[in-house]
């Protein structure tokens, strides 16, 4: 009988159990669309990432994450948001925990037009307002203040892999954004 130490993280899985679990099983995740608002409470920049792949491929993003067996949303939220904004981002988690959109992504294309090679990902998307200061963190190269305008442009909405640009433009729209 062998005698193992606790895990002291028990809501993380190693390389193979997480590779066999994203075979099997739909993963669950939080993403965080960072705004700033003015004293109306208008959006009036959106925070995206701009990160690289292992091919050096160039892309922006939102922040996101997946949600740890026993933690719950609040917690995936400001874990998430402190990996890749900063622990002095000071996130203004919504009164409820109730996402502006369920996002499905898929290993291949499908009717939602979100793809992750990876796995099939439920994933909870949250707008979130942020004060603090924010710097690119963990694999993040930078982060950029866009306004509404500038995020909905072609040229940076055609940086986006996966289908994340719709993300951007459904929590928008959900703020009462409308493009001109």
């Amino acid at each position: 009988m062998s005698v193992r130490t606790p895990d002291p993280n028990p809501g993380w899985l190693n390389e193979e159990d997480l590779y066999e679990a994203r075979r099997r099983l739909p993963m669950v995740y939080v993403e965080a669309i960072p705004v700033r608002l003015d004293a109306l409470g208008y959006v009036t920049e959106i925070g995206l990432l701009y990160t690289a792949d292992d091919d050096g491929r160039f892309y922006r993003t939102v922040v996101s994450g997946r949600v740890l067996y026993r933690e719950t949303i609040r917690a995936a939220l400001i874990r998430h948001i402190e990996k890749d904004l900063g622990s002095l981002a000071l996130p203004q988690l919504p009164v409820s925990p109730t996402p502006f959109t369920v996002a499905e992504y898929f290993p291949y294309p499908s009717e939602t037009g979100l793809v992750d090679d990876r796995q099939h990902a439920v994933s909870l998307a949250y707008i979130v307002p942020v004060n603090g200061e924010c710097s690119a963190r963990q694999d993040a190269l930078e982060l950029s203040w866009l306004s509404p305008e500038q995020a909905l442009a072609p040229d940076v909405q055609a940086e986006f892999v996966g289908g994340r640009e719709q993300l951007v433009r459904q929590a928008l729209a959900h703020v009462g954004y409308t493009a001109p």
